[in-house]
């Protein structure tokens, strides 16, 4: 028997029917397009397709307030099981976080099966080095960096900064990251048994790449939420993951969110869909008490 939980790992965006509730019979693309439409960016500072390395999907969008200073900045990863998924159905979340005071960069990365792990891995580096790097331009404090995804995104962001050698690749220390959170992201499971192992190398081992099996003892603290109706990733990879961290004497929350599934989690990033559930108190709550003051 395989020493990883089994779970499922299905196709679909971080933000896709987010209002699924209401708006089931939509696709998922107009689903976005609807939520992103009702929740306007007026009043803040939006620069888009902010090229961060040499591939056509290595770009991303800034999201700040007009009067930002030294303000925590944030970088968003989307899901999509590392095959699907853009930044532009993810305009809510970098709105919405910016409302809450944060520089907000929502990144796109290279797909599978073209481009396999550690592909998308690194893009999350580089990308972060980019928002560092610019991160004052935008009112954001490139020593006050949070990361965070929600599904494939969620198991990027903790892959990019628990795994030392990715931040070591672009030269940010680990020192400036103040957090990680991952929104349902499946940090612990063994790909080959689905769908999603084309966004893996052939003949690659769990064991050897999976964000459990190598936090770095310098990690920052880490939050996990958890959708508590998710039937697409298990919450078993969350249990592993707050293991592990604490195994490794990181300081870590695992939340588990009620009522919540693995698309409306993110949805209620939203802040017309905070009614959905906690994800953006959470979500604020940690970065209010992680970041530098």
């Amino acid at each position: 028997m395989s020493r990883f939980p089994v779970r499922r790992l299905a196709l679909l965006g971080a933000g896709a029917a987010a209002v699924t509730l209401t708006l089931s019979a939509c696709s998922g693309e107009r689903v976005q397009n609807a939520v992103n439409a009702t929740n306007s960016t007026r009043g803040l500072r939006v620069v888009l397709d902010q090229r961060y390395g040499p591939d056509a999907r290595n770009r991303l969008d800034v999201y700040a307030p007009q009067d930002a200073r030294n303000a925590p900045t944030l970088l968003f990863i989307h899901g999509g099981s590392w095959q699907g998924g853009d930044k532009s159905g993810h305009a809510f979340v970098g709105e919405s976080l910016a409302r809450a005071g944060y520089v907000v960069g929502v990144m796109n990365y290279r797909l599978a099966p073209q481009h396999r792990y550690p592909s998308y891995v690194q893009d999350g580096a580089a990308a972060l080095k980019w928002l560092r790097d610019h991160a004052r331009e935008f009112g954001g404090s490139p020593e006050n960096l949070f990361v965070s995804g929600h599904s494939a995104g969620g198991f990027n962001a903790a892959e990019l900064v628990d795994n030392a050698r990715w931040l070591a690749e672009v030269n940010v220390p680990v020192s400036s990251i103040r957090g990680v959170i991952g929104i349902a992201g499946p940090y612990s499971y063994d790909f080959r048994q689905y769908q999603s192992r084309v966004a893996f190398p052939e003949g690659g081992d769990p064991g050897d790449i999976m964000p459990d099996r190598h936090i770095r003892p310098d990690a920052p603290p880490h939050l996990l939420l958890v959708a508590e109706k998710d039937t697409t990733v298990h919450p078993q990879n969350a249990l592993n993951m707050e293991a592990a961290l604490k195994k490794a004497g990181i300081p870590v929350q695992r939340v588990v969110l009620p009522r919540l599934n693995h698309v409306t989690v993110i949805g209620a990033v939203a802040r017309n869909l905070t009614w959905l559930g906690g994800t953006r108190a959470e979500l604020i709550r940690f970065v209010e008490a992680r970041r530098l003051k």
